[in-house]
């Protein structure tokens, strides 16, 4: 078997996501997915990976992955090479899988749960679909759905506990304090506006009380002597994992921080190849590892990581908040490695858009997500995004 052709697939409505096909002279097709600065991550794949894998045997995934990374420039990042190479590995995972005639998690070393707990990640239908929308700015889209849950985390975040628990979903994330990091450019926070963040954490832990677990989101977006005066404020508020407090640039600043509160430091999706994260988990520097699959390298890497925290006897959590095929690949992640501790996921995603975009998604229910049963990742684009007129297919054939 050989590769035939590589398609890069972007639409304008979600301006943010890159598809891949992956064509074989057997006619078997490998889906993958990136997320951000699509046209630069097309341009990579066309013009310099292209000619790396047109012709090769699709099924040497590890030594592929590794030509897709052995660049000056691809060296521990989530930048456009990483991003390319996350989605062309996803796709070859995909054709793996359709060949043995197994589902990824199978091809992975098969389920170690029947299903996987959630969290939701409260954001809305147009957090992440604007090339400049800003981490926690709430935004008007037309015909948006009853769950545009980063406006409800502003209005009233009792009333959001208390729908997600309605639904069995007993973990939320929510990132209250990213408009306050923009106002102080994350270099401190006063006592009114410290008020102001701890607000939704009051509203929640007086709806539900403890019946709901609280992860923070913080998008690496302050200071050091910030961040740690935040984690004491919420401290009485019991959250689950503090993510991202900082830039990822420093595993000995990490490492103090974790050092200064009792809670959980969860990083990064920020980060791309396991080599970082060895050097956080050296430093004691996070609890929980998280990886966004799309960004840090595809499945093939994934996997490394998750065995990387397993070894630091850390606990492992894919994150989800980009893509629908990220959001597959992720579940079959999560269910397949033997440290998961929850998956991500946004319900105004898997009950907005991205039925939209492929034909079949994992089932969410009573606050867990399902294993998918069909060969390969189990899902395809959608016969209606393939008709899109606006639709832009770039293709590359030996």
């Amino acid at each position: 078997m050989r590769i035939t052709g590589i398609e890069t697939l972007w639409t304008p409505e979600y301006v943010n996501v890159l598809w891949v096909h992956l064509h074989t002279d057997e006619g078997i097709t490998g889906l993958g997915e990136t997320f951000y600065g699509a046209g630069a991550v097309a341009a990579h794949i066309h013009d310099t990976l292209a000619v790396r894998l047109l012709g090769q045997d699709p099924l040497r995934i590890e030594a592929l992955n590794r030509r897709l990374v052995d660049l000056p420039m691809a060296q521990a990042s989530t930048g456009v090479e990483f991003r390319a190479a996350s989605a062309i590995d996803i796709a070859l995972w995909d054709i793996f899988g359709k060949v043995c005639g197994q589902p990824v998690h199978q091809m992975l070393g098969g389920l170690c749960r029947d299903r996987q707990r959630i969290y939701n990640t409260c954001a809305g239908y147009a957090y992440g679909r604007s090339a400049n929308l800003r981490s926690g700015e709430v935004r008007d889209m037309p015909g948006a759905g009853p769950y545009d849950d980063l406006r409800a985390t502003r209005t009233d975040a009792g009333a959001l506990a208390e729908s997600l628990l309605d639904e069995g979903i007993t973990a939320m994330k929510i990132w209250p304090f990213d408009p306050i990091a923009r106002e102080t450019e994350g270099l401190s926070i006063s006592a009114a506006q410290m008020r102001r963040g701890l607000e939704p954490f009051e509203k929640i832990r007086r709806a539900v009380g403890d019946r709901m677990e609280i992860m923070v989101e913080f998008h690496s977006m302050w200071s050091l002597p910030a961040a740690k005066q935040i984690a004491r404020a919420l401290e009485p508020y019991s959250p689950t994992w503090f993510e991202d407090p900082i830039r990822m640039t420093s595993p000995q600043a990490l490492a103090e921080y974790a050092r200064c509160t009792p809670v959980w430091v969860c990083a990064s999706e920020t980060l791309g190849s396991r080599f970082p994260y060895k050097d956080l988990l050296e430093r004691d520097a996070t609890h929980v590892v998280m990886v966004d699959l799309c960004w840090a390298g595809g499945l093939t890497e994934g996997r490394k990581i998750a065995a990387l925290a397993e070894t630091w006897h850390r606990p492992f959590a894919p994150h989800d908040c980009i893509g629908p095929v990220g959001f597959v690949a992720s579940v079959h992640m999560a269910l397949s490695q033997p440290n998961t501790l929850i998956q991500e996921t946004v319900r105004a995603y898997y009950r907005g858009y991205y039925p939209e975009v492929l034909t079949e998604l994992p089932r969410v229910a009573d606050g867990h997500v399902y294993p998918m049963a069909g060969p390969g990742l189990g899902t395809g684009l959608a016969p209606a995004l393939l008709a899109r007129d606006d639709l832009v297919i770039r293709r590359s054939t030996a």
